[in-house]
């Protein structure tokens, strides 16, 4: 059977939707992407909760376990679903880590919690929180902070106030005499903190600034804050301004020496960097830290192994074997990978079962693109040239045999809640996928599409009864994602049960390659 290259390009944020208001996919001019749905064969697949080891199936896909489903071919317990059982168990309050967080704690020290504050489950969930100071105070810690990052991205824009009602109401319920818990400092996670694959220093050092040392306009309560901002700037939950809690001029949740630290967030892309700010020492460059507490500090989970980043968590990763890549090296298969930065880690370490070392240097590259530092509403078509120049020139080389890429735009330009940017978006990836049809046919290699949940297929909520708006959607969605097959004669399956995780043994079958015998099958049915 001839070798054929098989090349993988993953639209990120692009789902199936049959709405047109507010569908940006459906509004978009994408003759590439419509021709390939009308003219080749293609199916649904399953992209969301239950398809990809979360806990339900209302819960949203994300791009961290669409990577890493579709790089491993099974479905494991993810993110929420990993704490959730951990919480549930036990296990979480029995590791070594949290006993020496409790101890750290006592003796006139304070536990700090800083993360997300909702129930999206992309990121974090508010219940771990409840958990986790719940069974702090029985424990016998005495003072507790929370420092709160606003969704509004994986939850309606506007909701802030609902989740700090619920952990100020929450928190008031454990206080007595001898236990304090109460939110210390915050902002938007767009603003602080919640940075990813170093694109903006500058956000966690201002997170820095209001959650470590308390420098920041000062409110008496979170819900006094949102709503000045609010009134001040017009803006969304997600960005609204940092903001720090304090009582006669003073804050009242400073992290100090001796003082444990935890970030409860279980997702690990926009956690890594404010994890190196607490851990690193002195060969930490990235900015200015000032007088650094001696802290004890952990995530809810590993974010990096490699990395070791951070050097404690909460609870253990889960143990991704048997990935494609691994059995692709195995068989001695040439992989290109490529994204910018933004997505950059899921083409690599999510995509290889949450591991940042390659399984092979000879037989595994790697590209990334820098991306703008810039709102992606401003330069909605990002890098999908810049990356598509490349990847055109890795097809035409001859030298792998399998490609990926990752193109970003539906997602972070569809995370922005502006419609007509995220046509745009929609728009570029379209004429990516022009420009990667011309360089496959020219190698006669096969083109799989699909996408890894979605987002910019519906941009406006629902309006609630008595609404006549229809409010901005930031967050991904529960619909299915496409899957096209171009340049090979194939039968595809159509089961309402497929999902991302079948995409692996459809590339190993597509190679040549036997499949590792744990993955789910193949989508493919039958090859003409």
């Amino acid at each position: 059977m001839e070798k054929r290259p098989v090349i993988l390009v993953v639209m990120d944020g692009i789902g199936l939707s049959d709405k047109t208001l507010g569908n940006a996919v459906k509004m978009a001019y994408k003759p590439t992407l419509d021709m390939l749905w009308e003219t080749c064969p293609h199916t649904e697949l399953r992209a969301h909760g239950l398809a990809v080891g979360l806990p339900t199936d209302g819960d949203m896909g994300n791009s961290e376990v669409g990577h890493n489903a579709i790089g491993c071919g099974q479905i494991y317990s993810q993110g929420a679903k990993l704490v959730n059982e951990n919480i549930e168990s036990g296990e979480l309050f029995q590791s070594k880590t949290w006993k020496e967080l409790v101890e750290g704690a006592k003796d006139g020290h304070a536990m700090h919690f800083i993360g997300l504050l909702s129930d999206g489950n992309v990121h974090s969930h508010i219940k771990h929180l409840e958990a986790l100071i719940k069974e702090a105070k029985a424990e016998g810690v005495k003072k507790v902070r929370v420092h709160i990052l606003l969704d509004g991205r994986d939850v309606p824009e506007t909701s802030a106030l609902t989740y700090v009602d619920e952990i100020e109401n929450f928190m008031n319920g454990l206080n007595d005499a001898d236990f304090d818990a109460r939110i210390a400092s915050g902002g938007g996670r767009m603003q602080i903190t919640m940075d990813r694959y170093e694109a903006n220093w500058p956000m966690v050092e201002e997170g820095w600034n209001i959650h470590v040392h308390g420098k920041g306009r000062q409110f008496a309560n979170a819900t006094e804050a949102i709503e000045t901002y609010r009134n001040e700037t017009g803006v969304v939950d997600q960005d609204l301004p940092g903001f720090v809690i304090a009582e006669n001029g003073q804050p009242v949740g400073l992290i100090e020496d001796g003082d444990s630290v935890i970030l409860f967030n279980f997702r690990g892309d926009r956690a890594q960097e404010i994890c190196r700010a607490f851990d690193e020492g002195e060969e930490f460059d990235k900015f200015d830290r000032g007088n650094k507490p001696d802290v004890n500090f952990a995530g809810m989970l590993q974010y990096d192994a490699d990395l070791n980043i951070p050097k404690r968590y909460l609870t253990e990763p889960p143990k991704i074997k048997y990935t494609l890549t691994e059995q692709l090296v195995k068989e001695g298969i040439n992989e290109y990978a490529i994204s910018e930065t933004q997505k950059f880690g899921h083409v690599t370490y999510f995509w290889n079962g949450n591991r940042s070392e390659k399984f092979s240097e000879d037989l595994e590259t790697y590209v990334q693109v820098d991306s703008d530092v810039i709102p992606f509403e401003q330069r909605p078509w990002m890098k999908s040239a810049e990356i598509t120049d490349k990847l055109i020139e890795a097809i035409e080389s001859g030298k792998y045999q399998f490609l990926r890429t990752n193109y970003p735009n539906g997602d972070m330009v569809g995370h922005t809640g502006n419609l007509e940017a995220t046509i745009i978006g929609v728009e570029a990836v379209d004429l990516a996928l022009g420009r990667i049809l011309k360089a496959v046919e020219k190698v006669n290699g096969i083109l799989l599409v699909t996408a890894d949940h979605g987002n910019a297929d519906e941009m406006y909520d629902k309006p609630k009864e008595g609404e006549k708006v229809h409010k901005a959607k930031t967050s991904h969605t529960l619909n299915k994602v496409p899957f096209i097959v171009y340049g090979a004669d194939v039968k595809l399956k159509h089961d309402d049960d497929m999902g991302l995780s079948d995409i692996a043994a459809t590339v190993c079958q597509l190679l040549n390659v036997k499949p590792n015998e744990n993955w789910r099958p193949s989508i493919i049915e039958e090859m003409k």
